[in-house]
């Protein structure tokens, strides 16, 4: 059953963030593609309960609506700054509290930032093995930005391109999905 939503995760630990705003834009992207409504949530919002929590139910209650937000979405962009080549911790740490077929079969846009280039494959080594872990059908185009993807806030033509291809095939798992779970509701 769909629930029209689009969900952005962003694993930054700070405000303003740039790996936040990005996640924003592409979260935003695929709504308007998919005549969805969007919602964008980072590790901020979790609150102070995060850090103890050891299960979703030692999360306060609007840290839990966040994590059900997340779980009943149609579709996940989610992204982290990079941090010595790895996802935050306290991204994972969410992560680590979602029961393994909570993300089966959802479509799944992986976007990270970094400061340099070599810190590019933490999309290919870190993102998309946790993701598929919980079975979600991540596309196989994937999103790294760096600062000098962006020239006056705004991305470059390359980080574009990249975009676009991972909304495209968003586009079609989403798409997939509400088709045979249509079919399975007959």
């Amino acid at each position: 059953m769909s629930n029209n939503l689009i969900v952005g995760f962003s694993g930054n630990i700070s405000r303003p963030s740039s790996t936040r705003g990005f996640v924003e834009s592409v979260t935003e992207a695929l709504a308007k593609k998919t005549g969805r409504q969007h919602a964008v949530f980072d590790v901020e919002d979790f609150g102070p309960s995060l850090a103890a929590a050891r299960s979703v139910a030692g999360l306060d209650p609007e840290a839990r609506t966040v994590v059900r937000t997340i779980v009943e979405a149609d579709a996940l962009v989610v992204g982290s700054p990079t941090y010595k080549g790895s996802y935050t911790g306290l991204f994972k740490h969410v992560i680590d509290l979602l029961d393994p077929s909570d993300l089966r079969g959802k479509p799944v846009v992986l976007a990270a930032t970094g400061g340099g280039e070599r810190h590019s494959l933490v999309v290919e080594h870190q993102l998309r093995p946790l993701f598929a872990f919980f079975e979600a059908f991540v596309t196989p185009t994937a999103i790294y930005a760096s600062g000098r993807d962006f020239i006056n806030g705004l991305p470059t033509p390359a980080i574009l391109g990249r975009v676009n291809q991972a909304l495209t095939e968003a586009s079609l798992l989403i798409s997939a999905r509400s088709t045979s779970t249509a079919i399975a509701a007959e």
